[in-house]
């Protein structure tokens, strides 16, 4: 697989080969591997359950410079699942509480905070100044916006999706083609629209083990890396679900619509 990581890579410090020595014994990461990590950009939508491990894993890991987007503040009911904000946090804003908690694990990560709601018209331009994207968002309205803006400005989105005991996966590049020259679908072929309001209810109505999101912020976090060093096979039109409950995980294939049909 392609890494998504620039030719011209910075080097690591000292510190940086005594930090990340465990990912550097990998012979599918090695130093080129880290290297590419350090050079990615990686833009996070929400700093709350899922984007909580995805940024706390993904600064450890080493990417250099990781993008924020969260617009909300840190309220008493969030800490149950949102575990890189504290009680300390509370009233705060989520990017700069996320953005403080990170350089508490690594000082070398460089962060942008948009503290902003993504939406259809900022979300090209977000999108665009980063390597990568990860969907930590909790709406249909904001997962349909990045989605298109990823799709139209060819940056490779990491989505991710829970409610109650269930969690889903997947990694989107409808602008490539796979190895038999076949398009990829996007997530409108996953969801054409976005469903009627009330239909699917939120978390906050429904309910959510902490744990799960802890388990599916990580998996995006793992995809993420694997996509910046260009190692193992990414959830490119296949949908992980995972059953909590059963303790199972289980994938569908999925592929590109035919659009002349709708």
């Amino acid at each position: 697989m392609k890494s998504l990581a620039p030719v011209a890579l910075p080097p690591l410090a000292d510190d940086e080969l005594e930090r990340y020595a465990r990912h550097i014994v990998l012979p599918e990461i090695g130093g080129p591997g880290q290297r590419r990590l350090k050079a990615a950009r990686v833009l996070v939508v929400g700093a709350g359950g899922l984007g909580a491990p995805v940024l706390a894993y993904l600064a450890a890991a080493g990417v250099g410079t990781l993008g924020i987007v969260d617009d909300d503040e840190v309220s008493l009911s969030n800490l149950q699942r949102q575990i890189i904000h504290g009680t300390d946090s509370l009233g705060r804003s989520k990017a700069e509480s996320a953005r403080d908690a990170i350089l508490r694990i690594n000082p070398h990560v460089e962060i942008e905070l948009h503290r902003l709601r993504l939406t259809a018209e900022n979300a090209p331009a977000l999108v665009a100044a980063y390597d990568l994207v990860v969907d930590g968002t909790d709406n249909f309205e904001t997962r349909f916006a990045v989605a298109d803006a990823c799709e139209r400005e060819k940056r490779t989105l990491v989505h991710a999706a829970v409610g109650r005991f269930d969690g889903s996966l997947t990694v989107l590049k409808p602008f490539e083609a796979d190895d038999d020259g076949r398009v990829n679908p996007s997530y409108r072929d996953l969801f054409p629209e976005p469903p009627p309001p009330g239909l699917v209810p939120s978390c906050a109505a429904a309910g959510v083990v902490g744990a799960l999101v802890g388990v599916m912020g990580t998996l995006q976090a793992m995809e993420a890396i694997k996509l910046i060093t260009g190692i193992g096979e990414p959830l490119v039109g296949r949908l992980l679900l995972y059953d909590a409950l059963a303790a199972r995980f289980d994938t569908i294939h999925y592929k590109r619509r035919d659009r002349d049909k709708g």
